[in-house]
């Protein structure tokens, strides 16, 4: 079982929540698409009680920065349109800049928008490379010269902090949380289906395999076992033990629900992620056929083609979103 991710969320007044609330939605997505615990997350601030924040919607802090043990931070932007109204919130916040400025450091500090200008002033981002938005950069530049500051990257992600500008900044640190705790795959999913349009729809042999959509808790389950095995490893007997089924009575259910023989219910499941990585990534099909477990990539290739009708390169050109 993993660790789980202990995040807070830092809350103070006239702080714009909805990236907040944005943020706890993909990851609490991801939780569900795994069926683990891998990040909770908890409205933290310099005191605890009601913050009003912008647009005067309440939230309430439950725990003080000071009194947890936390992984990491996520600090949002605030609304502002001048270089002197951003220094009158550094002075306005100081209680918070100072509690952010005590944080282990071994905790994370993440920001995005205007939010980076808090974390720089709580000496969390001194000889750091740092992205800000560009009408900010000049007045940052010259307020914390330490930290090097990039226009040109939309989002920076270093070992104890990440930054992202504007404020849709929360989104690539969701994403990138999401791939290196579960996978990329996993993140595209969420975010194609959690924040962009539905894009052009994928071969029909994977329809309706999305964790997300998925109602079933059988088969949710059987997809994540599916998907975390090496392809040569899966067998029946050994997806019935890691669900503590019987073979017959799971190989039952799976023909009742899907209309499909188990083996071939999980062939498809694998074989989506290939698709998946076909689509989102611009890997060599060797390197797809290594990562995934398959015995040869002309056996994959064989089973792709069966399936879809299509060859691994005709898919990619087909349907590839990068």
């Amino acid at each position: 079982m993993p660790n789980t991710l202990r995040i807070g969320l830092v809350l103070y007044p006239d702080c714009m929540p909805a990236g907040l609330l944005a943020f706890g939605d993909i990851l609490h997505a991801a939780n569900r698409r795994t069926g683990q615990a891998l990040f909770e997350m908890q409205h933290v601030g310099a005191q605890r009680g009601t913050v009003t924040c912008a647009h005067g919607l309440q939230l309430a802090v439950s725990q003080r920065l000071d009194e947890l043990a936390l992984d990491a931070v996520l600090i949002p932007g605030f609304w502002a349109e001048s270089a002197q109204q951003v220094e009158a919130v550094l002075k306005a916040e100081s209680q918070l800049l100072q509690a952010l400025a005590r944080l282990d450091r071994q905790c994370s500090v993440w920001s995005y928008c205007t939010g980076v200008s808090l974390a720089a002033a709580a000496g969390r981002l001194a000889g750091e490379d740092a992205t800000v938005t560009w009408w900010l950069a000049d007045a940052l530049l010259k307020r914390f010269p330490s930290t090097r500051w990039q226009t040109e990257r939309h989002c920076i992600f270093n070992e104890r902090n990440a930054t992202a500008s504007g404020v849709n900044g929360y989104l690539p640190i969701a994403q990138a949380l999401v791939e290196r705790h579960v996978n990329p795959t996993a993140a595209h999913d969420l975010i194609r289906l959690m924040v962009l349009p539905r894009p052009t729809p994928s071969h029909d042999a994977f329809q309706a395999l999305s964790l997300i959509e998925q109602q079933s808790e059988l088969l949710r389950q059987l997809q994540i076992q599916v998907q975390k095995l090496p392809a040569e490893h899966i067998t029946v007997q050994v997806l019935a033990d890691a669900l503590g089924v019987a073979q017959r009575t799971l190989a039952r259910r799976v023909l009742a629900e899907t209309g499909e023989a188990l083996a071939a219910y999980a062939r498809r499941v694998k074989l989506a992620q290939v698709g998946e990585r076909l689509t989102f990534t611009d890997a060599p099909l060797k390197s797809i056929c290594d990562e995934l477990g398959f015995s040869s990539e002309s056996n994959l290739r064989r089973m792709f083609k069966a399936l879809t009708d299509l060859t691994p390169a005709e898919y990619r050109q087909r349907f590839a979103r990068f």
